[in-house]
Formats: C-alpha cells, sequence, structure tokens
C-alpha cells in the first residue's frame, strides 16, 4: 500500500476523537475541523517512525494548536458563543454522540469559554479525555502539579456555574413546548411560570460573530422578550440542541433561529438564541427538508 494512503487511513481512525478534542477546546465546529486538518497537515509532514502512539501524538498537535487558537482570542478580548450541535429528535447520528460524549451541554460550552486557555485545555484534556498531567504539562509549559491545578481550578468553576439539567428528555420537552405556546399565545404569565426567576438568555444575532452576546437576566425581562418570538413560533419545529430539547426556526428551507434550552428542577434556567445565518451553515440539511 502507498505510504501516504497508508498514513492517511490511519488518520482517519482517530479524526472522530480529535474533533472532539477539538470541539470542546473551541465550542466552534468550523475551527475544531481546521484544528484536525492542520494535524494531519504536520502530521504528513513529519518523519513518522518515531511514533509510538499516533492517537497521543495527534490529540498533542491539536491541543496545541487550539491552545494557541484559544490564546490568539484572549488578546484581542473575543468571547464567542458556542456553535450548538442540531439534530433530529428521533436519533443522533453517530459521529455528533462522539461530539457530545459526557453530556457536553451548551451550559457547560458557555462556562468553558470563561476559563483561560490553559484551564480549558487541561479541564478537557483531563477530565473528559483521560490524558495524564506529566502529557499536559508538555503543552501548556507548566510543571504537571501545575497542570493540575489548571484542572482543579477549572473544576470548581464548572462546577459553581454550569446548571445540572434534568436528564429526562421527555420532561425537557415538556417544558420547552409549554414555553413555545406560551410565546405563541402571547401569555406572559405562563411564560414566567416555566422560567427560574433568575434565567439567563445569551442570544447572538446578524451576520457576523459579535464579540459579547447580548444577555438578559430573570424571568420577567427574558418573559418580556420571548413575546417577540411569537410570530416566528409557528416556524418552529422540535430538535435536540446539544442533545437536550430544543429549537429550530426554519423558512423557505433555511435556518434562521436555533434556541437551545437548560432545564434544571423543571423550570428553564439558560436559553441560547444564535439568529446568524453565517453561524448555521453547518445545520444538517436533512433536519431542513423535515
Amino acid at each position: 500500500m502507498d505510504e501516504t494512503k497508508w498514513l492517511a487511513e490511519r488518520f482517519e481512525e482517530h479524526r472522530t476523537r480529535l474533533r472532539a478534542v477539538a470541539y470542546r477546546m473551541l465550542g466552534s465546529l468550523s475551527e475544531a475541523d481546521d484544528a484536525v486538518q492542520e494535524a494531519w497537515l504536520r502530521l504528513s509532514r513529519s518523519d513518522t517512525r518515531g511514533i509510538e502512539n499516533l492517537g497521543g501524538w495527534l490529540t498533542t498537535v491539536v491541543a496545541r494548536v487550539c491552545l494557541d487558537s484559544l490564546r490568539s482570542r484572549t488578546s484581542r478580548r473575543e468571547v464567542s458563543m458556542p456553535d450548538p450541535l442540531v439534530s433530529r429528535e428521533d436519533g443522533i447520528d453517530p459521529e455528533q454522540e462522539a461530539l457530545l460524549a459526557d453530556s457536553l451541554g451548551l451550559a457547560l460550552l458557555v462556562v468553558l469559554e470563561k476559563l483561560s486557555p490553559a484551564e480549558r485545555l487541561a479541564f478537557v484534556l483531563h477530565d473528559t479525555f483521560g490524558v495524564p498531567f506529566e502529557e499536559i504539562s508538555t503543552i501548556v509549559g507548566r510543571s504537571p502539579g501545575a497542570a493540575r491545578q489548571l484542572a482543579s481550578r477549572a473544576r470548581r468553576r464548572i462546577q459553581g456555574e454550569a446548571p445540572v439539567p434534568d436528564a429526562d428528555l421527555a420532561t425537557q420537552r415538556r417544558v420547552v413546548d409549554a414555553f413555545l405556546v406560551a410565546a405563541r399565545e402571547g401569555d406572559l404569565e405562563a411564560l414566567v411560570a416555566v422560567l427560574d426567576p433568575d434565567v439567563v438568555l445569551r442570544a447572538e444575532t446578524g451576520g457576523v460573530p459579535q464579540v459579547v452576546a447580548r444577555v438578559v437576566h430573570g424571568a420577567p425581562a427574558v418573559a418580556e422578550g420571548a413575546l417577540t418570538f411569537s410570530r416566528m413560533a409557528p416556524l418552529a419545529r422540535a430538535v435536540l440542541v446539544n442533545g437536550a430539547a430544543g429549537v429550530l426556526v426554519v423558512s423557505r428551507g433555511q435556518p434562521i433561529t436555533v434556541m437551545g434550552f437548560t432545564i434544571s428542577g423543571g423550570k428553564i434556567v439558560e436559553i441560547f438564541v444564535l439568529a446568524n445565518p453565517a453561524r448555521l451553515r453547518h445545520v444538517d440539511p436533512a433536519i431542513l427538508d423535515d
């Protein structure tokens, strides 16, 4: 077999895992794909005879590429909303299932965006993918003990800020459906009833990514804003957004808005709204044709 073809086949065996690492690191599907492609380019230019553990080598390369990207974002003071993973309610395809392993909800991704690049890397690699701190330390340029502390700080922040969602999908769907009905009917009281008093709504709209998403706090303010969604409610269809009950608004075969929800204790505690056409291009066309 041609050596290049053999190497490409070996690389493809690791692509799904590498994309999952990059998506958790960056929260962006396009940037994750770019990081994976960069790993392939570096592999194709390397002498592979000295690589004993190809999966580990590729994971390190992707992690370093992602770390550079996160540091560049930080220097530019960019805070981006994560890309949602939209899938049909009757099943998630195998590739998305790999991306969603370990309950990668939108609430967790939002908190990950608040971590320092090194904290995010240490947490993602160790807590999600089981990479030893000895290997993480070489990527972040610190001692294994310091790498352990990075992951520990990240873990504490996540535990303190990321709400624990209700696991039952049927319960989630009932709450989201009640939200949609109330929005469609313009029933402010019913909207407030399904919202947690301290609910947070994050929204990005427009044609280009916003540096800072619009954030609305509290049930009254979020309910008032939801009333403006009433005109789009008839176009909404039930989907899964990062594995949880969500909504996709489709008009003329094009995705207009994705809404993700975090349901905890039977109430909506977070709402994620992405109405940026440029960032909805990755939505599976099969979902749009339903």
